[in-house]
Formats: structure tokens, sequence, C-alpha cells
């Protein structure tokens, strides 16, 4: 059985793995004109959603992530305003904040440095980038039980939250 529209087949338990997903958003051509999603990107996206931990998602989950990516790829569009395929610093900023994530001119800056190639952001890493900080801000919110910003973590935790990433 394939995913209707994707052309590609789960596994025989109907889960899809990271090189099942990576093959299927390729023949899809889910990236549209860019360079196709790497096999780490892909990992990402199902650990994003992979809520029973078995390190594949089905396909409730992969139509969530495929809304998600096509958001992802609109915002990424609007702000690839010389169609580059990549975008710059401040429009990375402008974008991500357009997505509510209002980071620090630091947080900026270790992005920057982990995500860019001579100071531009690929639509691969532009992805992988909103993964982390979705994945990230929604462990934090779980744990800012007073709503005020503040987060407590034990060390055990806080290895597996940035780990799983």
């Amino acid at each position: 059985m394939a995913y209707p529209g994707y052309g590609a087949a789960p596994g025989a338990d109907g889960q899809i793995s990271a090189d099942e997903l990576q093959r299927c958003l390729t023949q899809s051509g889910m990236s549209g004109s860019y360079k196709p999603f790497c096999l780490e990107t892909c990992r990402l996206m199902i650990s994003m959603l992979d809520r029973d931990m078995s390190g594949t998602m089905g396909f409730n989950e992969f139509k969530e992530l495929s809304q998600v990516i096509n958001g992802w790829k609109a915002t990424f569009m609007s702000y690839d305003r010389d169609h580059s395929g990549t975008v710059e610093g401040p429009e990375l900023q402008h974008a991500l904040a357009s997505m509510g994530f209002n980071l620090s001119p630091q947080a900026m800056n270790i992005i920057m440095k982990r995500h860019s190639t001579h100071g531009r952001i690929a639509f691969d890493d532009f992805i992988t980038c909103c993964i982390k900080l979705r994945a990230l801000t929604d462990q934090f919110r779980r744990r800012d039980v007073g709503g005020n910003g503040q987060a407590t973590f034990q060390y055990d935790d806080f290895i597996q939250v940035t780990m799983s990433l």
C-alpha cells in the first residue's frame, strides 16, 4: 500500500522509517525545486511526531507532517525573495518570528553558525531548524508549569530532550 499521492509504501507494519520517508518525500516532490531532504532531516521529522517513540511514523503522523512542511515551505519561499533556494540571517529571523519564534540575537547567532553555509541557510537546513525549534519549544512549554517562561529540567531529562533532536 502506498501513501496516497506520495508514491512510496510504508513498511509491512504500516509505519514509515526515516529512509522510507526520505524516498517518499523525494518522489512526491515535497521539497519542490529545492534539494531533497537529507536522511538526518527525515529522522528529525519522525522524532518531532513520534509520540510512541517507535522511530517510525504512521499515516496520520505523515499527514500532519505534510501539512507542517507545506506551511514551512510557504514561509521559506516568501522570504527567499531572490529565489536562490537560501535565506540570509535577517530573512531567517523574520521568517522564524512570523512563526512565533522570537529569538535573541545570541540564539540567532548560534542558529546561523550551526545551519548556515557562507551566511545563507538552504531549505533543508531551514526545515531542520524549524523542527528543532518546534520540538524544543514544545518540550519547554510542557515543563513551564507556571507559564512564565521558566522551566526546570533534571539533567537526564535535559539530555533526553536535546539528544532526541
